[in-house]
């Protein structure tokens, strides 16, 4: 049973998926808001508006690696979907939007994590500049890649006026791997320019 997480708690993922993972999936995932502020036509993905000719919306899900003294190593974003070591790799843009579950996925390999790398921290942006009021039932979730297990869960409220939000840190201590949601509201079009509200977390 995945562990649901609140904001600010922090989890051992090896504990809470009983095994020492390796391999892990961080899926994120969103639906439209159905209220006055809902496109009309379309589920999440590249595509708000579908058929009513209504405003799209493109959320991007993003992982920077940064070492011991808070400094970015490298990012995983659209831009770049694989870290140059390879222990990182991003399935890419949901263009569709169709089906349930995650609308973007992030595989880490942890035991491919280079040894400087002490956290990931995984974001999320509205790449077209629309606020996060379009948005509701946001999550990231952990999953044991090995057999799809969920490890945990985090919930979040991520509707209002922001554009970006700071999702989760995945990050080394004592020699394991532990989880510590975050859920931060941000504002930016991508990861660049949440540099500065990302760092302090890292």
């Amino acid at each position: 049973m995945a562990v649901s997480l609140q904001k600010g708690q922090k989890i051992s993922l090896s504990k809470e998926a009983g095994v020492t993972l390796t391999q892990v999936k961080l899926g994120l995932g969103w639906d439209v808001a159905q209220g006055p502020h809902a496109n009309k036509g379309g589920f999440l993905g590249k595509l708000f508006g579908g058929g009513s000719g209504g405003d799209s919306i493109d959320l991007d899900a993003s992982c920077i690696m940064f070492d011991s003294n808070k400094q970015p190593v490298d990012a995983i974003w659209f831009g770049q979907l694989q870290s140059k070591d390879g222990s990182i790799l991003h399935t890419g843009d949901n263009r569709t939007g169709e089906g349930e579950g995650d609308d973007e996925i992030i595989n880490v390999d942890l035991s491919k994590i280079p040894e400087n790398v002490v956290s990931l921290m995984f974001t999320v942006n509205s790449f077209t500049g629309q606020t996060f009021e379009s948005v509701e039932n946001a999550f990231c979730r952990i999953v044991n890649a090995n057999n799809n297990q969920e490890v945990a869960r985090y919930n979040l409220s991520a509707q209002g006026g922001h554009t970006a939000m700071i999702m989760a840190k995945v990050y080394r201590h004592n020699n394991e791997w532990k989880m510590h949601a975050i859920g931060e509201t941000a504002s930016g079009r991508t990861f660049h320019d949440l540099m500065p509200a990302i760092s302090p977390h890292a």
